[in-house]
Parts: structure tokens; sequence; C-alpha cells
């Protein structure tokens, strides 16, 4: 995703977007896609150059530009103690950094407002990102590439995101997925979340099933990775 699709994007309703014809609500920052693999424009992400850093009292807001535009990202000090992550301390002007938030529009102004944003340290993201946008751009404007077969796993994915079921979840997630969603719905935590082992302990099941579960849960942008890979958070849609 780049600023430009963003600043541009179709706004549906108060709080909902539309980049490319597919509604977006959370702008992001995993490794979790796949080429192809499952293309979920929730789970877009922003990479970027800090410009400027203005500390408010109420949050620190970061002005970041990519070349194709800029955008305002904010991160709100509603920790303990109001205080920077050691990622965020890290974070300085012309720095390059990766986000996820949620767009928001106030007036004819947007910004993002940040649930985390973290400094990057190996350049090649950089030039990563921006072939990934190109090609999440190209599939949702001209679909798969030609002589691609979807997979038993994106039409299960495409399955899942048809509809929601009773439970609040979407319809079809798999029974080990909705296990480790429960798990990280009910076990208390910090704002880390729950590594994957824990979590394994916890529902005494083998590792692999979990991660396989987590998988399929990052995918529909249900659960989000935090310190590393392999700690995992419910994604708050609120």
């Amino acid at each position: 995703m780049t600023i430009k699709q963003l600043n541009e994007a179709e706004q549906v309703g108060e709080k909902d977007f539309k980049i490319d014809n597919a509604q977006i609500s959370q702008v992001r920052f995993p490794f979790m896609m796949r080429t192809f693999r499952h293309v979920n424009i929730q789970k877009c992400t922003l990479v970027a150059q800090v410009r400027n850093i203005s500390q408010q009292t109420t949050n620190i807001t970061y002005k970041l530009d990519d070349g194709t535009g800029t955008i305002e990202v904010k991160v709100w000090n509603d920790r303990d103690n109001n205080d920077e992550s050691p990622k965020e301390q890290n974070i300085t002007e012309n720095s390059y950094v990766r986000v996820w938030g949620r767009l928001h529009s106030m007036g004819n102004k947007r910004y993002i407002g940040a649930h985390i944003i973290r400094p990057i340290a190996d350049f090649n993201e950089i030039n990563y990102h921006l072939l990934e946008a190109t090609a999440v751009h190209l599939y949702f404007i001209r679909g798969p590439p030609l002589g691609s077969k979807p997979t038993n796993e994106q039409r299960d994915v495409q399955m899942n995101n048809s509809g929601y079921g009773g439970d609040g979840l979407p319809a079809g997630l798999s029974a080990t997925a909705t296990k480790v969603y429960r798990c990280l719905e009910t076990t208390p935590q910090s704002n880390e979340g729950l590594h994957q082992q824990d979590i394994a302990s916890r529902l005494g099941m083998d590792i692999n099933e979990v991660i396989r579960g987590g998988d399929q849960l990052m995918e529909l942008g249900l659960i989000y990775s935090t310190v590393d890979e392999s700690t995992w958070a419910l994604l708050n849609m609120a």
C-alpha cells in the first residue's frame, strides 16, 4: 500500500474506505502475506520515511513520505505512564518505518491511528514493500496472474471471508483456528499477547497445529504478530 492510495481511497460511510474497489479497515505491517497465497487488503502495509516528529500532549505525530505522497501517523499516549516503547524511541527523522494501524478521516485530512510503528533495519524491506504494493494493486485490478489456479487453501480462505457465524467469527473457520482465537480472547495477557508455545501448552495441542491455526487467523486479519512472528495478539477492530 502506498500513501497515494491511502490519500485517494474512496470513503464508504464514516469509518470505512475502499482501495481498488476492495474495502480496507486496517493498515498493517506483518510479513505474513505470501505471494498470491491469499490477498486480503485489510492486511495492507505502509513503509515510508519519517519527515517530521511532533510530540503532542496526547500523541506523537509522525509525518511520513514514501515518494507518492505524505500522511500523518499518530501514536496515542494511552499506555501505562505514557512511556514510549523501545522501538518508538529508536525512530528518528529521515529514518524508515513500517506502520500498522487504522485509516481515519477528519474533515478533509486523513491520518493513520497507529497501533504499532517500528523502525526498519534492513533497507531491502523498502524495495520489497514497493514490489509487494505493485503486485497487490495489479491483483485487485487485473486478477491473479494468467495460468494460476487457486489452491485448496485459497478456496478455504475465500469461503471463510464469505460471511460470519453467530459467534462473531468468519463462517468456515477451522476448529484449530477457532481454539487459538478463543485462547487469545480469554487468557489474561500483556499488550504483547501470547507466544505460540504458550498457546499450544494451554490448549494441549501440537505446536504445528497452533501455527496453522494462527496462519489462518493472520490471513483473515483477526490477529497480528507483536514482539516477533511467534507472538500474537487479537486485532481490535473497534
